[in-house]
C-alpha cells in the first residue's frame, strides 16, 4: 500500500507510530522520490538529508518546477545509481549544477532539461558522462547552438539515445541538425513541437544518418510539407503526429501507403488540405489501429465509406473524426458493419448525425468512449444508447436537445459509466446528478460547467454516492455555495482535479481552504461570460448587450495543491 503513495503522504504515515514509521523506512519506497509535489513546501535541507539516506536506493527523482540551491542540486550527485533524473522548469539550474550531477552519476539513461537556462557547456558534458543516455528532452532550451549538438559526438558520445525532445528549440537550423544525424544515429523517437522554423530540409539533415526513426511529433511545424514525408520513405514509421498545417496535401498519404506498411497511429489533425483521397489510400494500412483527423473538415462521407472497405477497420481502435462536419448517419451505419475492434469513436460537432445513427452505433460493441457533443442527439437517441450497456465514457457537452429524462434514461442503463461531460447544457437540472448518485456510482470524472441549475441539494447526494470521483468541472454553476465543497470533501475524499471558475457563490476563503485537499485547482468568483449563454442569475441571453457583468475585470486562480501531482505523461 505504501509504494502507491507520494511522498508527503510517506512522510504523514511515518508520524502515526513507531510500526508504521519501520514500514515507511522500506528501501523499495524510496526508489522513486518526486519532489515537484511538494516542492512548495519541502525545504533545501530536508531534500539534502533525504538523497544522503537514501542515496544507495534512488533511482528515480523528479524536481520538475523546483527553486534549488546550487547545494541542494549538487546532492543529487549521491546518487550513484540514478537512472530517471528530471530537473524540467528548474530556474535554477545551470551548466555547474549540471557538472557535478554527471561527475556522479554515470548510469543516467532518461534525463529531462526542458525549459533550463543550459547552454553549449552541458551539451559537452552529456556524451563525457551520460554514455548510457537513451532518453534526452532539450526542450525550449534556447541558451544551446548548433554547436552544441556537435558536441554529442565527443568522446563516446550520445550514440545510445533513442528519444530525442527539441520541441521550441528554434535557434537549431538545418546544420544543427545535420550535427544531430551524425552524433546520435539511433534515434527512434523525435518530438519537436511548437517550431515555427523547422522546414522540409531539417527533415531531410536528420535522417539521411537516422534511418532507424519509427515515431516523429511535429506540432507547430507549420512549413513542413509532403517533402518532409518523401524524405522519411527511408524510416520504418510506426507513428505521426501532426496538427495544424495546412501545406500536407493528398500526396503525404500516398507516401505513407506505399513506405510504411507497418504504421499504427496516424494523428494528423487540422490539416485543412487533407480530403477524401488520403482516406482512400490508408485502406490498405494493416496495422494502423489509431487515426485522428479531428477538423479535416473536408472529408465525408465517401472518404470513411473507402477506407472502411479496406482491410484496416478490422483493426482499428481508436477513430477521431471531430469537426468533421459532412459526416452523417450513413458513416455511422458502415463503422457498425466494418470495425468489430472499435473502442473509442468521437464524431463531435458532426451535425448531420441523428438518432437513426445512433441506432448503428450501439451495433458496435467494442464501443468504450463516444464523444457526440455538439450533435444533434435527442432524448431518443440517449434511450437508444443506454442499451449498448458497455460504454465507459460519454462527453454531450452543447447537445441542446438533450434533457433531464434521456440523461436519466441512459444512466439507468450505463452501470459502469466512469465519465461524463454535460458541459454547456444550460437546459439540465439536478436531476441527473441524482440519477448519476443513484445508478453511476463509479463516476470518476464530470463535468457540468454551462448548467447553471445545479444545486448544492443534488451535489449532496452526488458526494454520498459517487466516492470514487476524481476530476469534478462545476464552472458557471452559480448556485452551488461553499457548502458543496463541504460536501465534497466528506464524500469524494479521492478528489484531485476541480475546475470551479465564475462559481459566485463560492467564498474565496473556502475555496482557499479545498485547494490545500486537491492536487490541481480552478476558481474564479466572477460571474460568467458572455459565452456561457446566461447572466449572473442564470438567465438566458438573448443578445450580448442585454446584460452587464456585475463585477469587474477576471481573475482565475489556479492552485496547485501540495498533495501528489496527477500522473505525467513521460
Amino acid at each position: 500500500i505504501f509504494a502507491y503513495l507520494t511522498l508527503r503522504d510517506i512522510v504523514i504515515c511515518g508520524q502515526v507510530c513507531h510500526s508504521w514509521v519501520l514500514m515507511t523506512q522500506g528501501s523499495s519506497l524510496w526508489n522513486s522520490i518526486d519532489f515537484s509535489a511538494v516542492k512548495n513546501i519541502i525545504t533545501d535541507k530536508c531534500i539534502v538529508s533525504t538523497l544522503q539516506r537514501w542515496r544507495l536506493n534512488v533511482l528515480r527523482l523528479n524536481f520538475r518546477g523546483c527553486v534549488l540551491r546550487l547545494k541542494t542540486l549538487r546532492s543529487v550527485s549521491l546518487c550513484r545509481n540514478l537512472q530517471e533524473l528530471n530537473v524540467s522548469d528548474c530556474p535554477t539550474l545551470t551548466d555547474e549544477s549540471m557538472r557535478y550531477i554527471s561527475e556522479g552519476c554515470p548510469g543516467v539513461l532518461y534525463l529531462n532539461l526542458s525549459n533550463t537556462t543550459i547552454t553549449n557547456r552541458t551539451m559537452r558534458i552529456l556524451p563525457r558522462y551520460f554514455q548510457n543516455l537513451q532518453n534526452l528532452s532539450l526542450a525550449y532550451c534556447r541558451k544551446f547552438t548548433d554547436k552544441g549538438l556537435q558536441y554529442l559526438n565527443l568522446g563516446n558520445g550520445c550514440h545510445k539515445l533513442i528519444y530525442l525532445d527539441l520541441s521550441g528549440c528554434t535557434q537549431i537550423s538545418v546544420q544543427g541538425f545535420r550535427n544531430i544525424a551524425n552524433s546520435c544515429t539511433g534515434i527512434m523517437h523525435l518530438t519537436i513541437n511548437d517550431m515555427p522554423t523547422l522546414t522540409d530540409n531539417c527533415v531531410k539533415a536528420l535522417v539521411e544518418k537516422c534511418s532507424r526513426i519509427t515515431s516523429i511529433v511535429f506540432i507547430g511545424a507549420p512549413h513542413i510539407s509532403d517533402g518532409a514525408f518523401k524524405a522519411l520513405s527511408t524510416c520504418n514509421l510506426r507513428k505521426i503526429r501532426f496538427e495544424g498545417n495546412k501545406r500536407i496535401t493528398d500526396a503525404c498519404f500516398k507516401f505513407i501507403d506505399k513506405n510504411y506498411p507497418n504504421i499504427n497511429h496516424i494523428y494528423m489533425a487540422d490539416c485543412k488540405r487533407i480530403t477524401d483521397g488520403s482516406l482512400k489510400s490508408l485502406s490498405p494500412l494493416k496495422q494502423l489501429t489509431v487515426l485522428n483527423l479531428a477538423n479535416c473538415i473536408r472529408i465525408g462521407d465517401m472518404g470513411l465509406r473507402q477506407f472502411l472497405d479496406g482491410p484496416v477497420s478490422t483493426r482499428i481502435r481508436e477513430l477521431n473524426l471531430s469537426n468533421c462536419i459532412h459526416l452523417s448517419d450513413i458513416s455511422i451505419v458502415k463503422l457498425s458493419e466494418r470495425c468489430p475492434n472499435l473502442n473509442y469513436l468521437s464524431l463531435r460537432n458532426c451535425e448531420y448525425l441523428t438518432d437513426l445513427g445512433i441506432e448503428y452505433i450501439v451495433n458496435i460493441f467494442s464501443l468504450l468512449s463516444v464523444d457526440l457533443s455538439g450533435t444533434h442527439i435527442s432524448n431518443e437517441g440517449l434511450m437508444i444508447l443506454s442499451r449498448h450497456k458497455k460504454l465507459k465514457e460519454l462527453s454531450l457537452s452543447e447537445c441542446y436537445k438533450i434533457t433531464d429524462v434521456g440523461i436519466q434514461a441512459f444512466c439507468k442503463g450505463s452501470l459502469i459509466l466512469e465519465h461524463l461531460d454535460v458541459s454547456y447544457c444550460p437546459q439540465l437540472t439536478d436531476e441527473i446528478i441524482k440519477a448519476l448518485a443513484i445508478y453511476c456510482i463509479h463516476l470518476t470524472s464530470l463535468s457540468i460547467a454551462g448548467c447553471p441549475k445545479i444545486t448544492d441539494s443534488a451535489m449532496e447526494m452526488l458526494s454520498a454516492k459517487c466516492h470514487y470521483l476524481h476530476i469534478l468541472d462545476i464552472s458557471g454553476c452559480i448556485l452551488l455555495t461553499d457548502q458543496m465543497l463541504e460536501d465534497l470533501q466528506r464524500g469524494c475524499r479521492q478528489l484531485r482535479i476541480l475546475k470551479m471558475q465564475y462559481c459566485r457563490c463560492i467564498s474565496k476563503e473556502a475555496a482557499k481552504r479545498m485547494s490545500s485537499i486537491v492536487q490541481q485547482q480552478e476558481y474564479n468568483p466572477n460571474d460568467p461570460p458572455l459565452w456561457f449563454g446566461y447572466d449572473y442569475e442564470g438567465k438566458p441571453l438573448k443578445r450580448q448587450h442585454e446584460i452587464t457583468p456585475l463585477k469587474g475585470d477576471e481573475e482565475v486562480i489556479v492552485t496547485e495543491s501540495t498533495h501528489s501531482r496527477e500522473e505525467e505523461e513521460v
